[in-house]
């Protein structure tokens, strides 16, 4: 789960201070590894995929999976009452009052810029998986496959030699400069009015049940990067070649004692973050939003996968 610059809550000063002294108490090895999450279904599964490969390795843990949104989960890390989550880099912007700045449409210099700046607190960030939870504008695979589209470029050739196109939106997606207006300007093309179905507070199981559904000629849908409906329904992400969007890559974020206390945590979970790539974190995800499992026999499949 993301969030918006206006639904973070930032913190006064003296909760600052009490977060440097949080994550710098010391932890003894004797105690569990606190794990949380935030509520949606990608944390759940990033969730229980750390849970497990620390309890396989005789890390006790204690589950706190689905602690709240980003600012909830965030707070608790902050405070020490918990240990480790996952999160995405591209919340960096938001964490240090950055949003203006271009580090965040670059995977490297998002990762390290959060890196670096967490560090100052005590909170060290693991590596991250190479999928991408950001907005992305998706097509219907036929027709990208009897088109040849794969990236936006394609999209943009694509609708300038007449291709049918109707993509289905929020309004917010629509209107906001840094969405389709963002897309528009960098691929050079721009949709017309008959080119769009808004869907007023639409999220984006919405918009992709609309493409998938042919509702209204729609062929195409906002999405995020590693939706889950995206392959079960037959929807295709359109690669942003230029980095139009700012890259939320999910990394374990550990508390600086808590890591010197397990140190192995750093390459176990590497191993498991390194494997997420995009299309293996949306089969996960559609094994629990659209498959109907758990997240707990999602990730131990997975799990097990890795390990044969």
């Amino acid at each position: 789960m993301r969030f918006s610059a206006n639904s973070f809550i930032a913190k006064p000063l003296i909760a600052a201070c009490a977060v440097s002294i949080a994550a710098f108490s010391h932890v003894s090895a004797n105690e569990p590894v606190v794990v949380s999450s935030k509520i949606d279904t990608e944390g759940s599964v990033l969730g229980e995929l750390i849970i497990q490969t620390l309890e396989r390795n005789d890390i006790a843990t204690e589950n706190r999976l689905q602690l709240g949104g980003t600012s909830v989960v965030r707070t608790a890390l902050e405070a020490g009452e918990i240990d480790l989550y996952p999160e995405y880099t591209g919340n960096g912007a938001f964490f240090f009052d950055m949003t203006d700045s271009p580090v965040w449409n670059n995977a490297d210099q998002a990762y390290e810029t959060v890196r670096e700046r967490d560090a100052q607190q005590g909170l060290i960030w693991l590596q991250p998986a190479s999928a991408n939870n950001t907005w992305a504008m998706s097509i219907r695979e036929d027709v990208a496959a009897e088109n040849e589209l794969v990236s936006l470029d394609d999209l943009a050739a694509y609708l300038a030699d007449g291709g049918e196109f109707k993509f289905a939106a929020s309004a917010e997606f629509v209107e906001s400069a840094q969405a389709l207006p963002a897309f528009q300007e960098a691929y050079g093309f721009e949709l017309s009015d008959n080119q769009l179905l808004v869907l007023s507070g639409g999220n984006t199981a919405a918009t992709m049940r609309a493409a998938a559904q042919q509702t209204s000629g729609v062929n195409a849908a906002m999405t995020y990067g590693t939706d889950g409906g995206l392959s079960a329904l037959g929807l295709v992400v359109l690669e942003d070649t230029k980095g139009v969007q700012p890259v939320y890559q999910p990394a374990p974020v550990v508390r600086e004692s808590v890591l010197a206390a397990y140190p192995e945590i750093e390459v176990l979970l590497n191993e498991v973050f390194s494997s997420l790539d995009l299309v293996t974190l949306q089969t996960l995800n559609a094994d629990v939003a659209v498959n109907g499992l758990s997240p707990s026999q999602v990730a131990s499949d997975y799990l097990d996968t890795l390990n044969n």
